[in-house]
C-alpha cells in the first residue's frame, strides 16, 4: 500500500476528490492568476474504479497520494476517462497509463488525435462522442463532447447513478482552495474568479457557450452536481448559479459602463485620460479608468466583458504605439469581445501614428468607433483638456442612450 499523507475529499459516497492544489500559479499563459488554481480529478468507487481526469505532471505524487487514501493502491484503478487533454489535465496520464496499467482509457475523438499527438500514446486511448456510455459494472459513464469550450477535444463525463456531471474546464475557475464546494467559499471571490476565467479563456467561444446552454436541457441529464476540473465544485442552491452568469456572459449586452485604459510616458495621455472620464461620468455614465502600468491585460479582459465602451488612450513612441497599449489590445483583439464602442485618443511629438492604429485595432474587433479619435501634441493645453472632457461627455451620452434602448 503506498504510504498517504495527503487525502482525498467525499464528494458523493462513491465519489472522491483526488486533484492538486497549485498555490504557487501566478500566471497561466499571459493571463495573472493571483489566487492560484486547482487542477481537479475524481475517483468513482464503481464496480470498476474509475479516474475522471487526471493532474499536471508535477502534481502527480499528490493525486497518487489522495487516490491512495481511498484505495491504497492506484493500480486497483480500471477505468480512466480524459475529459480534456491540455497539459495542466493530462500531463500525468502517460505516467498513469504505464504505472497503473488501467484496462481502458476513454476520450473524445479529438481528444484521442489530440493525446496523441502530446505524448504518443494513442494505442492505448478509446475514442467515445456524444451519446455513447461505457459500464462501470454497477454505475455508468455517458460521454456529450464540447468542442471548442475550449479547446476541440472537450468533453463532459456524466454518471446518472451520482446525478454528477464532470464539465472539465466548463464553469470553472482558477482558484486555489482546500474548502471544495462552491458555498463554502467566499461568494465574491467566487464570482469574481469565475468571471475572470471567462472572460480570459471562454470569451473568443461566447456562441458555442450560447449553443450548449440552450442545447443542455434537451440531454435529460437530472444534474445535482457539478464537478469541474478547476475550483470548487457547484451543488445544491448553487447549482444553477453558473449558468446565469454564464449566459450573461456570453450574451455580453453592453452596460452603461466605459472602460478606459492608458498608457502614458510624459503624463500628457494621463490627463486626456482624466478629462475623458470626467466627462463620461457627466454624460451619466460609469467608467472605470485602468492605467496600463498597473494593470496587468488579464485584469483589462475581466473589466471589459459586458463593458458598453473601450476607450484607449497611447502616446507614440518610435512611429507607434506605445508597447503595453499594443500589448494588451493584441491580447484583448484575440478574445473577441462584441457589441463595444470604440474611442482612441493619445498625445505625441513627432507624428503620432498611435491614435490610427489603437483604431485599427479597435476595428478589429468590430467595436463601433465614435469618432477618428483625439489627438493632442505634447502636453495637452486648457483647451485641449476641454475637448477631451467634451468627447468624455459624447461616450457617456452615448452609453446611456445604448442603455436605455436595451431597457
Amino acid at each position: 500500500m503506498m504510504e498517504s499523507h495527503l487525502k482525498a475529499i467525499k464528494v458523493t459516497d462513491r465519489v472522491w476528490w483526488v486533484g492538486a492544489i497549485d498555490w504557487g500559479l501566478k500566471e497561466f499563459h499571459g493571463y495573472k492568476t493571483a489566487r492560484g488554481t486547482t487542477y481537479n480529478a475524481y475517483l468513482v468507487l464503481a464496480d470498476k474504479i474509475t479516474l475522471i481526469d487526471t493532474v499536471k505532471a508535477p502534481f502527480k505524487e499528490e493525486m497518487y497520494q489522495r487516490i491512495a487514501s481511498v484505495i491504497g493502491d492506484p493500480a486497483k484503478i480500471d477505468i480512466v476517462v480524459s475529459n480534456h487533454a491540455e497539459m495542466d489535465h493530462s500531463g500525468s496520464l502517460p505516467d498513469v497509463i504505464r504505472e497503473v496499467q488501467p484496462e481502458k482509457v476513454y476520450a473524445s475523438v479529438m481528444g484521442v488525435k489530440t493525446l496523441d499527438a502530446h505524448f504518443r500514446i494513442g494505442d492505448k486511448l478509446t475514442a467515445v462522442k456524444t451519446g455513447d456510455s461505457i459500464s462501470l459494472g454497477n454505475m455508468s459513464v455517458a460521454f456529450v463532447e464540447t468542442k471548442m469550450l475550449h479547446w476541440p477535444d472537450s468533453m463532459f463525463s456524466y454518471i446518472p447513478e451520482e446525478k454528477i456531471l464532470f464539465s472539465q474546464d466548463g464553469f470553472g475557475m482558477h482558484f486555489a482552495t482546500d474548502k471544495l464546494f462552491v458555498e463554502e467559499n467566499d461568494w465574491a471571490v467566487v464570482e469574481q474568479e469565475m468571471k475572470k476565467y471567462y472572460a480570459n479563456i471562454l470569451l473568443p467561444f461566447s456562441p458555442q457557450v450560447l449553443k450548449l446552454l440552450e442545447d443542455f436541457p434537451k440531454l435529460g441529464l437530472d444534474v445535482e452536481i457539478i464537478a469541474t476540473d478547476h475550483g470548487p465544485i457547484w451543488r445544491g442552491k448553487m447549482l444553477a448559479k453558473p449558468f446565469e452568469l454564464y449566459k450573461i456572459w456570453a450574451t455580453q449586452a453592453p452596460e452603461n459602463r466605459a472602460v478606459l485604459i492608458y498608457s502614458t510616458m510624459w503624463h500628457s495621455t494621463e490627463k486626456m485620460a482624466v478629462a475623458i472620464a470626467d466627462g463620461i461620468r457627466e454624460g451619466g455614465s460609469d467608467v472605470e479608468v485602468l492605467p496600463l502600468d498597473a494593470h496587468s491585460r488579464s485584469d483589462v479582459a475581466t473589466h471589459v466583458l459586458c463593458a458598453g465602451a473601450l476607450v484607449v488612450g497611447s502616446p507614440t513612441i518610435n512611429n507607434g504605439m506605445y508597447p503595453a497599449t499594443a500589448d494588451v489590445l493584441t491580447y484583448i483583439r484575440g478574445l473577441r469581445p462584441r457589441n463595444l464602442l470604440g474611442v482612441a485618443f493619445g498625445s505625441f511629438g513627432w507624428s503620432g501614428e498611435a491614435v490610427a492604429q489603437v483604431n485599427e485595432y479597435l476595428a478589429g474587433m468590430k467595436a463601433e468607433l465614435l469618432t477618428d479619435g483625439m489627438k493632442v501634441k505634447y502636453v495637452p493645453a486648457e483647451d485641449d483638456l476641454k475637448k477631451c472632457f467634451e468627447l468624455g461627455l459624447q461616450i457617456g451620452k452615448a452609453l446611456k442612450e445604448r442603455a436605455a434602448a436595451k431597457a
